[in-house]
């Protein structure tokens, strides 16, 4: 059974080159970017094109401003902590090192929480993700670099980890961070600014695309972004990944009578993305084998060499990198979620809206500009 990656898009564009597009618009413009005297980038956390398009009607500022061509490919995994690091780094996660949700420390044999767990799980985000972020990058061209964002996020081990080199500040509402992010880049020519509106992302996970808490969540995103954009500031509306809705129904739980656990050591990633690391005598062909043949059909089954040869964490995979990455990676196909009968926290198996394989509701993102950047 073949591989099912993403079909090209209309462009090579992908979110690894918005870093380097940002930092060259404030220094007379690129490809995709026009010249602007300060730059925002709002990331709309799981607005994939596919639902934008389909609700259109609830979302007409960023509908109005968005062509046919305006789409971007996301990266490998499609989850936040792969992705938001690839937007505010320039670099794959074959390089920055964040390649899934929960992956194995390969120092301490443990699962971490890449998003939640740094403190807990003794992570050190200056090991872990060593790549410059854009704000570092910006400071050492002698740009200031802001960050707006949910005041709890201020300090946390990601934050650490993907904002450093910015001044955070925090602000409650989607409005509230819009008008402030607007703020700071008009009154700081040469600013890099960005801009994190986590709401429709957690209101799919929480209720589902299909659900009227999604579609209030995109209207209140979309309202915020009706404010004018101050003159000569460019601003890009991207995300970080899309969303698809799994029914419960669609939950495949991996549990011992199964047979799921024989050979496997631990089970991470994310319901529709799994790193599944081997113990160290397990018969890794084998299980390979048999994993591929009972879910055919349902997930794409690759060894670990496999997916670094496919360039799934993109061109460069250091070997540092390439430890955390599970033995063998099951990718879902469709609208099915993969669940560990094992884990001790099974509270995801709540969620209706996911992400982490490589759908186009999942791949594709929106590649919106405003104000400066509008053509």
């Amino acid at each position: 059974m073949p591989l099912i990656l993403p079909t090209s898009l209309d462009s090579t564009r992908n979110i690894s080159g918005v870093a380097p597009q940002l930092l060259a618009a404030l220094r007379g413009g690129s490809a995709d970017l026009a010249p602007a005297r300060s730059v925002v980038l709002v990331v709309v956390d799981g607005l994939g094109v596919v639902p934008l398009r389909a609700h259109a009607g609830h979302a007409r500022t960023l509908s109005s401003a968005m062509t046919k061509k305006d789409v971007a490919g996301s990266v490998f995994p499609t989850t936040t902590a792969a992705a938001l690091t690839t937007l505010l780094t320039g670099v794959a996660p074959g390089e920055h090192g964040l390649v899934g949700y929960r992956v194995r420390d390969p120092h301490g044999d443990t699962l971490v929480n890449l998003l939640s767990g740094w403190d807990d799980d003794g992570i050190d985000p200056l090991e872990w993700q060593q790549s410059p972020t854009v704000f570092e990058q910006a400071e050492a061209a002698g740009q200031p670099a802001f960050a707006v964002g949910i005041p709890a996020y201020r300090g946390s081990g990601f934050s650490r980890a993907t904002l450093r080199g910015s001044r955070f500040h925090g602000a409650r509402s989607p409005a509230d961070r819009v008008e402030l992010a607007w703020e700071l880049a008009d009154a700081n020519d040469g600013a890099v600014v960005y801009c994190y509106l986590p709401e429709v992302d957690k209101a799919g996970h929480r209720h589902g695309i299909a659900s009227a808490d999604w579609v209030a969540a995109l209207e209140d995103v979309d309202a915020a972004l009706t404010r004018p954009v101050p003159d000569g500031v460019g601003v890009l509306v991207t995300a970080d990944h899309g969303m698809i809705d799994v029914p419960h129904h669609r939950q495949l739980v991996l549990d011992a009578s199964g047979g799921w656990h024989d050979g496997v050591r631990h089970i991470g990633g994310e319901p529709r993305m799994l790193h599944v690391y081997a113990e160290p005598d397990a018969d890794q062909p084998g299980m390979l084998v048999r994993w591929r043949r009972d879910l055919e059909g349902s997930a794409d089954v690759v060894s670990r060499t496999e997916a670094i040869d496919a360039g799934l964490f993109g061109p460069v995979t250091s070997d540092a990198v390439s430890q955390r990455i599970g033995d063998m990676l099951v990718v879902a196909r469709g609208n099915v979620a993969f669940y560990d009968a094992e884990a001790e926290d099974q509270r995801g198996r709540g969620m209706i809206g996911q992400h982490g394989a490589l759908t186009p509701e999942e791949w594709r993102v929106p590649f919106i500009r405003m104000g400066a950047f509008r053509r």
